[in-house]
């Protein structure tokens, strides 16, 4: 098992990255990271669970989600349920007390590996709600009047897509990283990782014409990583002739999802 992370079979990290998510597990603060869709974010948590030999536990963010979410919930509707039919134990509080995605990772016997997936999608108070439980790595349940410590501090990981600014406050408590858009050599690596025989040609011609595209003027929703690898799958099923790629684009529909973008590439193609 390696105790630093240096990047995954599945997973090509940046040499900038991996010093970060290390600096992060030493100093014991969460990792912040930000980063265009496509640039590996939410998969970082899995390569390095994977590459430390650790569990992931994976708490999706939602616009509806509380903070309160992720440390237990209190099913008091099923309690009262099982009171008025004559369920066993009612008084027993504690058959009522489901602990969330951080409540699992404080509880676990070994170090985990959390993941708080698109913090930026809940309310702005979400983050400073958080910020005890993070800093002291306990929380009291009142309901039962314990107090549930971290047996292990959990390696915590916290996307974002930058669609809200976080709190000052929650900031200066993690340790931050911006992956950057993988350029040519690393996207070439990249998709490596995912085809183990590709045309050379193909490749060739894929990483240009999908370069220039991410570079036409006009262009609103940029096509990302996972589309061109779905699109790389796309021309090699479709047995499209490697030399044409760059020149027609086909299948533009797998990299480009919106109309205006498909007819800004039709005006020059």
């Amino acid at each position: 098992m390696d105790t630093k992370f240096s990047g995954s079979a599945h997973y090509v990290a940046s040499q900038d990255l991996m010093e970060t998510v290390n600096i992060a597990v030493a100093l014991q603060k969460p990792l912040l990271i930000k980063g265009e869709p496509g640039t590996g974010k939410t998969m970082l948590a899995q390569a390095v669970a994977e590459a430390l030999g650790k569990k992931l536990i994976i708490w999706n963010v939602k616009s509806t989600t509380k903070a309160q979410d992720g440390l237990y919930v209190y099913d008091v509707v099923q309690r009262l349920y099982d009171s008025q039919f004559g369920g066993q134990g009612v008084d027993d509080i504690k058959k009522y007390i489901k602990l969330g995605k951080l409540g699992e990772a404080f509880s676990a016997v070994e170090q985990v590996v959390l993941l708080i997936d698109e913090i930026d999608k809940a309310d702005l108070e979400f983050p400073n709600d958080l910020l005890w439980e993070l800093d002291r790595m306990e929380f009291y349940i009142p309901e039962t009047k314990e107090t549930v410590k971290a047996k292990q501090r959990p390696i915590v990981i916290i996307t974002s897509n930058a669609e809200k600014e976080l709190p000052d406050a929650f900031l200066r408590r993690c340790v931050f990283h911006y992956i950057e858009f993988p350029d040519q050599a690393q996207m070439e690596a990249i998709l490596r990782v995912h085809f183990e025989d590709l045309d050379e040609q193909l490749l060739r011609q894929a990483l240009a014409a999908f370069y220039w595209l991410r570079e036409l003027r006009g262009i609103e929703k940029k096509p990302s990583t996972s589309e061109l690898v779905d699109w790389i799958r796309a021309l090699a099923a479709g047995g499209v002739d490697p030399s044409r790629i760059e020149d027609t684009i086909p299948y533009a529909g797998v990299l480009l999802k919106k109309d205006k973008d498909l007819h800004t590439l039709r005006k020059v193609k």
